[in-house]
């Protein structure tokens, strides 16, 4: 799949919600002091919603190398929650939640994290990696859109970033459209492994 592609599945195929929900930032996706040819990205205002359990359907399956070569399958962390989070390096946002994700991941032994990059090479990957001391893998999903398309129908990431929590299960539980904030993706987390999510819209705080 190109990279043309790609972008019109995010911003076609994959945009459900209505248009007012979604913020372009600085105009297609790209913020001040943003780098990279990012046209065609919407920016998400951290909307989130929460699925009940009789919606949530069939488990994701979701595959892919990761930038050190290694394959990862998350069918092989069934009975985990699961946090995945769609992101590129030159997004502003993406930058900016990084430092939370990987606390978050840091201190939940029991809760397995995986990205997935839309953009970069496992080089630019690895960076990204090192330098917000990320201490999970990404699928490197650019070129071929597959990490996005199996997402597709569930609870589409129509914007970057976005975040998805599937329950023990593998099914898609909650997600957060936009920069997701600590405190929420966290209480998220506390809600799916607890069983007490319950099927809702919410938007987050300002500035999220």
């Amino acid at each position: 799949m190109t990279t043309i592609s790609r972008r019109a599945l995010l911003t076609g195929v994959l945009a459900a919600p209505a248009a007012a929900a979604l913020a372009a930032c600085g105009g297609l996706g790209q913020t001040a002091g943003d780098t990279g040819n990012q046209q065609g990205y919407v920016s998400g205002d951290g909307t989130r919603k929460i699925l009940a359990v009789a919606d949530r359907g069939q488990p994701v399956v979701l595959s892919g190398k990761t930038a050190d070569g290694s394959t990862v399958d998350v069918a092989a962390w069934r009975g985990s929650v699961v946090v995945v989070n769609v992101w590129y390096a030159a997004c502003a946002p993406c930058r900016a939640e990084a430092p939370h994700l990987a606390a978050i991941a840091s201190d939940s032994p029991d809760v397995r994290f995986l990205g997935i990059n839309t953009e970069d090479d496992a080089a630019v990957v690895q960076t990204f990696e090192k330098k917000f001391g990320i201490p999970y893998p990404s699928i490197l999903d650019a070129g071929s859109g597959e990490g996005l398309l199996a997402l597709r129908g569930r609870i589409p990431p129509q914007a970057v970033p976005s975040t998805i929590v599937l329950d023990a299960e593998g099914r898609p539980a909650a997600s957060v459209i936009g920069k997701v904030e600590e405190d929420v993706l966290r209480g998220m987390i506390d809600d799916v492994r607890s069983g007490r999510a319950d099927a809702g819209d919410t938007r987050a705080s300002a500035g999220a």
